[in-house]
């Protein structure tokens, strides 16, 4: 199965710059069919895109700016928000305008149509890929899966802990793992990703009871307070009316009950902080999972998810 990386990881390859470097390297390219990446700089009022090769300008005509553009399935949004950002493309030819400067005509149906066909269509329940964070709306995040291709993570599949928006564990651009859960009606993928962060076991772990560490307060509900520890772990606290959620606070721990699957804190304190969205640490380095169980042995309540 060929792999096709997310837009933007191909632009400042070796490669790809000394393909852009000279007009025989952009007639090499399109003679070889190779894939190459460069950023748009203008989307027109006819909703070409010009994109910037290094040796010379390249355009996309509309109907080669992305699949379903032509067949009238998706908008020219999809146009218009590549602008100032990199695409993947075959040279498909060469003109010369009207003041004489030779220009590239381009492709990105031709790269799109080969990454739905050779990997995407390829991909199955379970499977394990890489995505780049492309934008967040209130009810998931849309990943760039290849080539520009969009998949849609639910924000419920995005962790255990429950979250009010996906940028409160995402930022645009960022590079993540998620693993396949299934289509939707339009053959869409759509994505998960708390499989890969971690049991209940493998995250409380990182904790023992008598310490006191940082959290964030995710929701605050007249039986208790619930902090989040780690994307895949929330303990609760006694309900506090002083405490919103989205603060930030110190937690004591006061146990941790693995056959109950809950933590038991006091908050120590809690305030208003704005701090940068950590690192993701993923627990699965595999490529495929078939089955996952986030609850533990000793629990009579079983979480899991299985793939199929």
């Amino acid at each position: 199965m060929t792999n096709f990386p997310p837009e933007g990881q191909l632009i400042q390859t070796a490669e790809n710059r000394r393909a852009l470097a000279s007009p025989a390297g952009l007639h090499e390219a399109c003679a070889c069919g190779s894939i190459l990446e460069g950023r748009v700089l203008l989307c027109d009022n006819e909703h070409n895109l010009h994109v910037e090769l290094g040796c010379m300008r390249g355009i996309i005509p509309r109907t080669q700016g992305a699949l379903g553009i032509e067949e009238g399935e998706v908008r020219d949004i999809a146009l218009i928000s590549r602008v100032n950002k990199p695409v993947m493309v075959r040279v498909t030819g060469f003109t010369v305008g009207a003041d004489g400067e030779q220009i590239c005509t381009l492709s990105r149906v031709s790269v799109q149509r080969d990454c739905q066909e050779q990997y995407i269509d390829q991909l199955q329940p379970g499977d394990i890929i890489d995505a780049k964070v492309s934008h967040m709306e209130n009810f998931g995040v849309f990943t760039d899966i290849g080539a520009g291709i969009s998949a849609l993570m639910p924000i419920d599949a995005i962790s255990v802990s429950r979250i009010p928006h996906p940028s409160a564990r995402f930022t645009a651009g960022q590079s993540i793992r998620a693993v396949i859960k299934g289509r939707d009606e339009q053959g869409r993928v759509l994505l998960s990703h708390k499989e890969l962060l971690g049991t209940w076991e493998e995250n409380a772990s990182q904790f023992s009871a008598g310490e006191t560490v940082p959290g964030i307060v995710r929701s605050v509900e007249k039986y208790g307070v619930f902090v989040e520890l780690t994307p895949n772990l929330a303990g609760l606290a006694e309900y506090n009316e002083q405490v919103q959620a989205g603060d930030h606070a110190c937690v004591y721990i006061k146990s941790i009950l693995p056959e109950r699957m809950k933590i038991k804190l006091i908050i120590v304190d809690s305030f208003s902080a704005c701090y940068p969205v950590p690192a993701m640490k993923y627990f699965v380095t595999g490529e495929h999972l078939d089955h996952w169980v986030y609850s533990p042995e000793v629990c009579e309540r079983v979480t899991e998810t299985f793939f199929d």
